[in-house]
């Protein structure tokens, strides 16, 4: 099951990449977890729920400036215990106009499997950069 586990959740998380790219807000809904929670990378605000997250994304979106948020795994430790995992990794956000980084850092999820899916329940983000 780990291995299963692992490939999932990084092709989870290729999605979500994804549908941040695209500005996808029905793709991005459905890899959330009810009562998620995020918490931002610079000034650790607390995003608390999907639709919180879902009307964060919406308004990030609609910015003609935006940024491009990419995350990449590193790593993802999968719980022996309880249908759960721990990824870790570092993030981006790349300018719509140039493509140039202008944020990034390191970021850790929790995932956890229900209903044959893996879900995000929580990120924690830190800008490095």
């Amino acid at each position: 099951m780990t291995a299963s586990a692992d490939l999932a959740i990084r092709m989870v998380r290729a999605a979500f990449n994804r549908a941040l790219a695209e500005a996808n807000l029905k793709a991005i809904e459905p890899l959330l977890a009810r009562d998620v929670v995020l918490v931002t990378g610079t000034d650790s605000a607390v995003l608390m729920g999907k639709r919180a997250q879902l009307a964060t994304w919406k308004r990030d979106f609609a910015a003609s400036d935006r940024l491009v948020y990419t995350r990449t795994t590193e790593r993802v430790t999968i719980s022996a215990v309880e249908p759960i995992a721990m990824e870790e990794g570092r993030w981006s956000g790349a300018s719509t106009e140039d493509g140039r980084i202008l944020a990034a850092g390191s970021y850790c999820a929790k995932w956890r499997e229900m209903s044959g899916s893996w879900l995000i329940e929580a990120e924690i983000f830190v800008t490095l950069a």
